[in-house]
């Protein structure tokens, strides 16, 4: 799985030099070419409409020319080539949720053709769009020039506005959006076209994200990880949009989900409104506590595959969280034993592994792994290095496991 930062709130497109540099430094090796940023919504609506102020007579209004998307966006690919950012996936311009302009369906179809040829000249190979039609041959329309220029289209799940309220809109529902996929496939004639789900969108919605990830399947090349409140329109850092201690976005519908449809495509991590609301300043040190919630995220939804890189594995740690690995994967990955620092454990079984104490583990070949079934992961690994052991370590965590054990064990 590749992880990718979305640009919003961090980077301006007129002195990009800092905010790439933050990104890059934060240990992000991708980013989003997020096209919005040449010709943002706010721009589109503002089309016809008189300004209450002159623009700077330098500026180019891409929305009036454009062919310039690319002119207004080089300095930032310049940038992030430079850092040694990748560049795998791009964003058309899109319309605002609740857009008063019906007019617009000719513009987005130049600005998504020049999208897609920008796509080609910087070497991405996905652009994802945000559908505006429910006629197949729209999408179908690009499929030539996609071609052309080695990209694979991504339509992303919508939500629109009622009357200030978001609800689903097109493709909102996965079982349609399975089929639409599968349709302009099969028409093309080849895998042109794939999805990219937004989970925002979908906590918007009021969405079960494991139902919709596990319908998509591998159509689901990518998708955009950003938390909000489920009401309104934002992009905040996850895990951040909380009451009384509870998240307002399903993390557990979305891990449980991505790893159930073996998810292995690009996921975007959009924190664009946390970033505008944060100092400059404080910036570097909040992208690299992006980075590692999405570390994290990743390494939830591919708990399973660090599993199956081992041929054999302990557990270290007689408790709940062991308890749940052997329910969840015990016998699709049986371990050897388990070990414990509570003396009076050794020489028991429990869910039927046998109890060792930590020493044991200096017996183990070099390729078996120990995994750690306890919170205090950091501590126990210190414990093991210091004792010798050179075996791989791995964590395991509980919280988002297919099925669990609701009933706690007393303190061991």
């Amino acid at each position: 799985m590749e992880i990718i930062c979305s640009p919003k709130g961090i980077i301006d497109r007129k002195r990009p030099g800092q905010g790439v540099m933050d990104i890059a430094g934060a240990g992000f090796g991708s980013i989003l070419l997020d096209l919005s940023m040449g010709c943002s919504e706010y721009e589109l609506e503002a089309m016809g409409k008189k300004r209450a102020k002159p623009l700077p007579r330098d500026t180019i209004l891409v929305s009036k020319h454009p062919k310039e998307l690319y002119h207004v966006l080089e300095g930032m690919v310049e940038k992030c080539r430079a850092q040694n950012l990748d560049v795998p996936v791009a964003r058309a311009p899109f319309l605002c949720r609740d857009t008063k302009h019906q007019d617009l369906d000719e513009l987005i179809v130049t600005l998504t053709e020049e999208s897609i040829k920008i796509c080609g000249r910087v070497g991405c190979g996905a652009l994802i769009v945000r559908p505006i039609s429910e006629d197949l041959n729209f999408y179908l329309g690009f499929a030539d020039l996609a071609r052309e220029n080695h990209v694979m289209i991504l339509l992303e799940n919508e939500c629109r506005d009622f009357n200030g309220h978001l609800i689903r809109g097109f493709l909102s529902d996965p079982s349609e959006a399975a089929e639409w996929v599968d349709e302009l496939n099969r028409k093309a004639g080849e895998e042109r076209f794939g999805f990219c789900m937004d989970a925002g969108t979908c906590s918007l919605c009021g969405q079960d994200m494991q139902q919709f990830a596990a319908v998509m399947g591998s159509r689901m090349k990518a998708v955009i990880v950003r938390d909000c409140d489920g009401h309104s329109e934002s992009s905040m850092l996850p895990f951040t949009s909380v009451y009384r201690g509870q998240p307002q976005t399903d993390w557990l519908g979305l891990i449980r989900g991505l790893r159930e449809n073996g998810f292995d495509g690009r996921m975007i991590l959009d924190i664009s409104d946390t970033a505008a609301a944060f100092s400059p300043i404080l910036r570097s040190g909040l992208l690299k506590l992006a980075k590692s919630m999405a570390d994290y995220l990743k390494w939830q939804i591919e708990i399973e595959k660090t599993m199956e890189k081992y041929s054999s594995i302990v557990l270290f740690g007689a408790g709940n969280m062991c308890r749940n690995y052997m329910k969840c994967y015990g016998e699709a990955h049986p371990p050897l034993f388990t070990c414990d620092n509570n003396r009076s454990l050794w020489g028991s079984r429990f869910c039927g592994l046998e109890v060792k104490p930590p020493e044991s583990l200096l017996d183990l070949q070099e390729d078996c792994a120990v995994v750690i079934c306890n919170i205090y992961y950091r501590e126990i690994e210190k414990q093991l290095r210091d004792m010798g052991i050179k075996n791989p370590i791995e964590f395991f965590n509980d919280e988002y496991m297919p099925d669990f054990y609701f009933d706690r064990l007393e303190d061991r």
